[in-house]
């Protein structure tokens, strides 16, 4: 029978010696040391040079731990230097940006400084060309005032000669006009007192058209009618050729005395500027074209296009005419010279018309034959005062 005790086999009973001990000790904390594997294995192998760790490898980890210490070290010094750099080239920018900054300011400052300069320069021209023509104005006034001291009541040597020369046409035509009135037929008293039929208001011909009140009462009180509508009553938004402007006493008193006082031909004063001289003609020019409707021409005198030019703007703005009203054939016509004027004035009588001759105040030499028509305005200047519109 065999035995039921174990064969023994060939264990090693004997005691562990103190080295064995030792490096048992160690083999288990290398194995607690150790880290798991990543995939989670169940039995992880153990490589056999982690159990080979030896006293030698530790010894040599400090060793790479001052290598790395030095690296760092050498980079934190090769960034500072870095930094270094940099701010150097921040302020070379700065002190560039400061120098481009300086260099624009002074160019400015230099353009304001030619720009002023050359202003100035402008200023001092205009400044000596106004002091030159308040010169020369201050010489013509003073050069007027003399004249009027040494002439008679205020008027030149040519003046008188012009008023002389008027004088003897005014003579010469009341002497016509007494010859005319010698040859008319006059009815004697008996017919006065018995009146057969009833007398009509002789027709007036262009040549002997007048308007004194103690001839043409009729008339007379019409114009007054007139211009008391456009004084008391103004119509801003009349039909053409009526007044349309505030018409003040002052302008109704010169109208009235050109009407009543001078029979509808001289001179009336200057009402200072070509405007309200534009805005008395213009009453003249409504008047009459109410009393004779077309047969009425008015003819405008001024020496220059640009006074031609504003009187035909302030009479399409005082009567609410148009450019078309404006013509040879038209209403009104426009001359630069006074004999063109007279040949049209003539042939518009000829054609039985009535044509009415107005003189800008700027004409400083008026020919006579302007003066035989039977209707003429002509703008005085007053020689106390400068025209603001002479030019």
């Amino acid at each position: 029978m065999t035995s039921d005790v174990p064969q023994s086999s060939n264990i090693d009973l004997t005691p562990n010696t103190p080295q064995e001990d030792v490096a048992i000790e160690k083999t288990e904390e290398l194995e607690s040391l150790k880290i798991p594997d990543l995939e989670g294995e169940k039995n992880p192998v153990v490589d056999s040079s982690d159990q080979d760790l030896s006293p030698i490898d530790e010894k040599l980890l400090p060793v790479n731990l001052e290598k790395t210490i030095e690296e760092l070290t050498q980079e934190v010094e090769e960034l500072k230097q870095h930094k270094q750099v940099l701010i150097a080239e921040i302020e070379a920018l700065e002190v560039s940006k400061a120098q481009k900054l300086s260099e624009k300011t002074q160019t400015v400052e230099a353009t304001l400084e030619k720009m002023i300069v050359e202003g100035l320069k402008e200023l001092q021209q205009k400044k000596q060309t106004l002091e030159l023509s308040v010169e020369q104005l201050e010489r013509r006034r003073d050069r007027i005032r003399e004249e009027m001291k040494t002439s008679f009541a205020g008027i030149s040597q040519d003046l008188a000669i012009r008023v002389q020369g008027f004088k003897d046409y005014l003579v010469g035509s009341l002497q016509d006009l007494a010859a005319a009135a010698e040859q008319l037929d006059l009815p004697t008293q008996q017919s006065w007192e018995e009146p057969s039929e009833p007398v009509n208001s002789p027709s007036v011909s262009n040549s002997t058209l007048q308007f004194a009140p103690q001839e043409f009462a009729e008339q007379t009180r019409k114009i007054q009618e007139i211009l008391e509508q456009y004084r008391r009553n103004p119509d801003y938004y009349g039909p053409p050729w009526q007044l349309r402007r505030t018409f003040e006493p002052i302008h109704a008193e010169r109208v009235q005395k050109w009407f009543f006082s001078q029979g509808g031909r001289g001179t009336i004063k200057s009402m200072g500027s070509r405007l309200q001289n534009i805005l008395v003609a213009s009453a003249v020019i409504s008047v009459l074209n109410e009393l004779h409707g077309d047969r009425t021409r008015f003819l405008i005198l001024a020496n220059t296009p640009e006074r031609l030019g504003e009187w035909r703007r302030g009479l399409q703005d005082c009567l609410g005419i148009s450019r078309g009203d404006f013509g040879p054939e038209r209403g009104v016509v426009l001359f630069e010279s006074p004999d063109a004027l007279v040949q049209k004035a003539e042939r518009l009588e000829e054609d039985e018309f009535i044509p009415l001759v107005i003189i800008d105040e700027t004409e400083e030499q008026i020919s006579l034959s302007l003066l035989q028509f039977s209707l003429w305005l002509a703008f005085a200047p007053d020689p106390q005062q400068m025209n603001s519109y002479l030019y």
